[in-house]
């Protein structure tokens, strides 16, 4: 059945050694949609300047994507690893203008800073020591994150993209609150608990219940030569064959979406249960 939504065009700004990188951001993107657009009424695009520019000689190029691209944006993707960018004239390169202007616009920003290895004769020293000071300088102004792997870039982010819908005013706004399921498809907390509940897996209905059962509401992941495990409540699930460590992890990744779960450690190993989370494990 046909159904009105509102766009919200996401902005990835990024320089060009970072393709693997912008990639996996749209197809977080595109999950996201595939879950939460029906019930929320919303459906992120994916706009860079790699795919929405075209060319044409009128003006500098970076004019070209802010006033074509990135003014029209209500949220920017940022993502870096070895390089900044080419210099634009005004600013010490595109990224950093694309960012620069949408911040001054008052629209938020996401950050990302990859740890993975280079090989040396990749670097550019130049290039690399901008980096390093492009990424202090946005820690004196706000919060950034880093990651070590693609997948751990996969997975904070499609945590994390939910958490800015549901808290940043400027796209609370954009979205509204949708009747049954509260915001971005995250339940609000009180009546909607039960509906929650409803939803969940009898994996993670297992997870949120034996982690309740503690007084610090902590979730471990473990991860060994022979797999990976959830501990929770004293109990191992999981690590007897692939497939079951997948089903409990999937699981586990259910509390999260559901912001019933959160994470705590650096690595993703450490997690623990939300007011939310406990809210619900009374009612299981």
């Amino acid at each position: 059945m046909a159904y009105q939504a509102t766009v919200i065009p996401v902005m990835i700004a990024s320089p060009g050694d970072v393709v693997e990188e912008r990639e996996l951001i749209r197809r977080v993107i595109h999950d996201w949609n595939d879950v939460n657009a029906e019930s929320t009424h919303a459906i992120l695009t994916a706009v860079g300047w790699d795919t929405h520019s075209s060319p044409e000689i009128s003006t500098r190029a970076q004019e070209l994507i802010n006033s074509r691209i990135l003014k029209n944006c209500d949220l920017l993707i940022g993502v870096f690893w070895t390089r900044l960018g080419t210099p634009t004239g005004d600013f010490s390169s595109g990224t950093v203008e694309e960012i620069d202007n949408h911040i001054k616009a008052g629209k938020p920003a996401m950050i990302y800073f990859s740890s993975k290895p280079a090989a040396p004769e990749s670097i550019n020293a130049d290039q690399y020591e901008k980096v390093k000071q492009f990424r202090d300088l946005l820690k004196s102004k706000g919060l950034i994150e880093t990651f070590d792997t693609p997948e751990e870039l996969e997975r904070k982010f499609s945590k994390q993209l939910q958490v800015s819908l549901a808290k940043n005013p400027y796209l609370r706004g954009l979205i509204g609150t949708h009747p049954t399921l509260g915001l971005v498809g995250i339940p609000s907390v009180g009546s909607t608990s039960i509906s929650i509940e409803n939803k969940l897996t009898n994996e993670a209905k297992n997870i949120l219940k034996l982690a309740s059962t503690y007084q610090d509401g902590l979730i471990l992941k473990v991860s060994y030569i022979g797999g990976k495990t959830i501990q929770v409540g004293g109990e191992q699930l999981g690590g007897n064959s692939g497939r079951e460590s997948a089903k409990w992890e999937s699981a586990l990744d259910e509390l999260i979406s559901s912001g019933l779960v959160v994470e705590r450690g650096h690595k993703g190993q450490v997690f623990e249960l939300t007011h939310k989370g406990w809210e619900v494990a009374d009612k299981i």
